[in-house]
């Protein structure tokens, strides 16, 4: 690898000594940035925002200063040698046949596969294990470049019907179709303004349930991601004949979601506020036009509907339990005093559970990997189903009175693997491998504790070559995520092989914030407890160098969204610990996130800066926006976005950049990636995801100074 950073390093040393400013040391010379007036005084704090004017898309100035930012990006990663090399790697890497696990309507099975670098996943159905698969939807037809992908997915009971969703250039946003499975052609229904949108077909194959949002320009800008409200709509008849079933005009940032039972008899509410954990239950009987009965008002907790038997409902939930449990509600005696537990509170954390053949499949959470259990539907306890090795069983696949269930397991040495459960003979077969052949034996996975800053084990997995040095020259990417209950457990990337291959190691930290120790372990990393969740994330870098797994030259971190501001924060409170940094769509402006497309769902994990005193300076104290210092030598960094996405929207990392790249010492490249008809990452093309892999990886081998083996 060519030395880049040398003569950088090189500037600094001859200037000791000497009276050297900033400008006189800087070896990076970055894209003039206006820098504006504005500012806000939050409880009686003047807080300056000078690029603000980059929150306004597609103005000339911004557009200029995009196109200069990715024109330094590319022209510096194009003259490293081994960009191209890479590239192709990459594209080796992914050529193999991937599957989804398939879904059962009808005598029908539906899955997804790709032949390895199809831009999209195609749709397939069998009418039979056994039988031929048959393309039911493919979106690569839909656009030349692959950026309309499919998002919603739900069939009619039957497997007749398939209800559909469109997501173009990245968008969450999305429009609804329907297909007739028998002749392959699209029905004339089109429905719009969806977005995150839940579809609850009704038995009959009549129509279905959904939820939108407003109509743009029916309300105010700034509400159109509020007022969610439930409509039918008669298949076959235009939007504008649906009807309305629910909404809350009076909580406009309510949402829902709505559930058929089994039986049809019932039509169930799911009632959220934004990414609260905690939500409510509404139900009425599907035949009856009156109000909803408020099962459950209190989003005291969180409640999961997984069936019924007549009046009597399961459910999952966290009420008085932690790591979660399964109960039943009495429809005809609802009190709360009546309610049973079915399957009581574990040691372990529940991760899902699917009621299939009247039995509970149950996937629990031990120290951040999944293990599986079956229990009868009054909680006895039957088999444990029999898992590969340590990893990830995701998926579940299975309706109440199907006599099988499907599931993926994966790990970070397992490719993702299809299997079936067959509650006929009790057998756990393979049913679908992916079509990549590794060797697995030339690597290894270990799990480690790392202690925190007060004490707490912060678990970790490690995985690389067999037989590595602990000398402290290994290229490390750590990667964290910490937030919204979300679980970082044991994944496979075959693009992350490169990585391996080529000595690196990959350790993902399971840090506070998430969901895998409970919701005691997801609250320890919210809100006012937002900094422990940084405070994890440094202590396991800390941890890796002082066993000698690496050095901070040779340690990365990376982390998306949330986890994007998990980098974010941590680079800006450690400037020194980390060799490089790779910050994927985050979330940089703590005191303003709430104002933009669906930053207000964020409010109850983050926080709002204009709530209350306390809230703006615990966010204060830690936004990455605003904590950057002048004159500071920040580490590397690669800061990736894209200008179609509409869930965190690009200004984060535009003001981000801007404002690193105005007061930084200038030692270190500080560059920003922002990607054209993109979004979050959903739907990602698999051309795009190649360019963008192509260009981190290119990053890292070349500011960690690793070896890329020909």
């Amino acid at each position: 690898m060519k030395k880049t950073f040398f003569a950088a390093a090189l500037a600094i040393v001859l200037c000791t000594g000497m009276i050297c400013s900033v400008a006189e040391a800087r070896q990076w010379k970055y894209p003039k940035a206006r820098r504006g007036d504005a500012a806000d005084t939050l409880f009686g704090t003047r807080v300056a925002d000078p690029y603000r004017w980059m929150e306004t898309p597609d103005t000339p100035e911004l557009t200029e200063w995009i196109s200069q930012e990715n024109a330094l990006t590319t022209g510096y990663l194009a003259k490293i040698q081994e960009w191209p090399i890479l590239k192709n790697e990459i594209r080796d890497h992914l050529k193999y046949a991937r599957f989804t696990v398939p879904q059962k309507r009808g005598n029908r099975y539906f899955f997804s596969k790709n032949d390895g670098l199809q831009n999209q996943n195609v749709l397939y159905f069998m009418t039979s294990l056994s039988g031929d698969p048959a393309v039911l939807l493919d979106p690569n037809t839909l656009s030349q470049d692959g950026t309309v992908a499919l998002s919603t997915q739900a069939f009619s009971r039957d497997g007749r019907y398939f209800a559909y969703g469109l997501s173009r250039s990245g968008s969450d946003r999305e429009e609804i179709s329907v297909r007739d499975v028998n002749s392959g052609k699209d029905m004339t229904d089109l429905l719009r303004w969806c977005k995150f949108t839940g579809i609850a077909w009704s038995p009959d194959n009549k129509g279905f349930y959904y939820d939108r949002y407003p109509e743009p320009g029916t309300v105010p800008k700034e509400d159109e991601n509020n007022y969610d409200k439930v409509y039918w709509h008669t298949l076959g008849t235009p939007q504008t004949q649906d009807r309305l079933i629910y909404e809350r005009p009076d909580a406009k940032e309510l949402g829902f979601g709505a559930i058929v039972t089994d039986d049809g008899k019932y039509l169930f509410l799911y009632v959220g506020h934004g990414t609260d954990a905690q939500n409510r239950l509404y139900y009425r009987e599907r035949s009856s036009d009156g109000p909803f009965i408020r099962l459950i008002d209190t989003a005291d907790a969180g409640y999961g509907f997984l069936g019924n038997i007549g009046p009597i409902v399961y459910l999952q939930t966290d009420l008085n339990a932690p790591h979660g449990k399964i109960i039943a509600v009495d429809l005809d005696h609802p009190d709360r005093r009546n309610w049973k537990d079915v399957v009581p509170e574990q040691a372990d954390v529940i991760s899902s559970v699917n009621l299939v053949d009247r039995h509970f499949v149950v996937v629990y959470l031990h120290d951040a990997h999944n293990i599986m259990k079956i229990y009868a539907l009054d909680g006895t306890p039957g088999r444990d189903v029999a898992l590969p090795t340590l990893g990830t069983a995701n998926s579940v696949s299975g309706e109440q009175n199907d006599k099988e269930f499907f599931f993926q397991f994966t790990s970070f040495l397992y490719p993702p693997t299809v299997f079936r459960y067959s509650f006929e003979d009790n057998t756990l077969t393979v049913f679908r491998k992916s079509g990549i052949n590794i060797d697995p034996t030339q690597f290894e996975t270990i799990q480690v504790f790392a202690p925190s800053k007060d004490g707490t084990k912060i678990p970790m997995f490690l995985t690389y070559q067999k037989g590595i040095k602990l000398d402290g020259n290994n290229p490390t990417i750590l990667y964290g995520y910490g937030g919204f209950s979300q679980n970082i457990l044991p994944s496979f990337s075959s693009t992350r092989l490169i990585w391996l291959e080529n000595g690196g190691i990959y350790a993902s930290a399971v840090l506070r914030g998430g969901n895998e120790y409970g919701e005691e372990w997801h609250k320890a990393g919210m809100l006012g407890k937002k900094q422990n969740v940084f405070d994890d994330f440094i202590a396991c870098a800390h941890w890796l160098i002082d066993q000698k797994y690496t050095s901070t030259p040779k340690l990365a971190i990376q982390g998306g969204s949330n986890g994007g501001l998990l980098v974010s924060a941590c680079m800006i409170q450690e400037p020194h610990l980390f060799g490089a940094v790779i910050d994927q769509v985050p979330v940089t402006d703590m005191l303003r996130y709430q104002k933009f497309t669906v930053g207000r769902y964020w409010t109850g994990e983050y926080g709002n800066a204009e709530a209350s005193a306390d809230q703006f300076r615990n966010l204060y104290a830690y936004s990455p926006l605003h904590n950057v210092k002048k004159g500071t030598t920040y580490p590397p960094v690669l800061i990736t976005t894209a200008d179609h996405d509409d869930r965190v929207v690009p200004s984060h990392a535009m003001k981000f950049c801007a404002t690193l790249q105005e007061v930084d010492a200038g030692v270190h490249p500080i560059l920003i990636r922002i990607d054209t008809k993109a979004g979050h990452g959903g739907g990602k093309p698999t051309a795009k995801q190649i360019e963008e892999l192509t260009d981190i990886y290119t990053f890292l081998f070349e500011t960690l100074q690793a070896r890329l083996e020909n």
